[in-house]
């Protein structure tokens, strides 16, 4: 992978949406007490920290992070927790923050663990999903933007560990 990504998405328009999607999320719990943000590692830091920063409402921040299973390139679809949140969400608003939703397999299992927890409620937010890929019905209450089938890299995303601090949403040709 010599050549920089080509800019699917620009840090503008990336800017714009995340301020869009922290003016709904603050209307939406303004009087809901503390929302608990849960960022998805490693992809969602970038994302969750843009958006946090632009939240009018009290929030707290906790990570965990998740593995899908695989056996040699194929996926099953079952996923896996690698790193739990610290802090008990019980009778807590949650909102799930991802990097991209692709075959829905991951946040449909986020979900169904966290609400298994008893919090007060439990929505998602994602700066991408890929809509036609999705396996599995998940709702994405709070959608930066759709795309189709290209391999993204930037604001979170990466190439094996590569462009992930890109300021913008690239696409990368992976036989490059």
């Amino acid at each position: 992978m010599g050549q920089s990504p080509e800019v699917l998405i620009s840090e503008e328009k990336i800017k714009a949406r995340v301020q869009e999607l922290a003016t709904q999320i603050s209307t939406d719990y303004a009087d809901k007490g503390e929302l608990v943000l849960i960022g998805v590692l490693k992809g969602a830091f970038i994302f969750l920290a843009d958006l946090s920063r632009r939240l009018a409402i009290p929030r707290h921040i906790e990570f965990l992070a998740v593995s899908s299973y695989e056996h040699g390139s194929v996926r099953s679809g079952a996923v896996r927790l690698v790193m739990d949140v610290r802090r008990s969400i019980e009778g807590k608003h949650v909102v799930i923050v991802e990097d991209i939703v692709d075959t829905g397999h991951t946040l449909h299992y986020l979900i169904d663990m966290l609400k298994s927890r008893n919090p007060a409620s439990v929505r998602t937010c994602a700066l991408l999903h890929k809509e036609h890929k999705t396996e599995v019905d998940v709702d994405v209450d709070y959608l930066g933007f759709s795309i189709g089938d290209e391999w993204v890299v930037g604001s979170g995303l990466d190439y094996d560990e590569k462009d992930r601090t890109l300021p913008y949403i690239g696409w990368i040709n992976s036989a490059d």
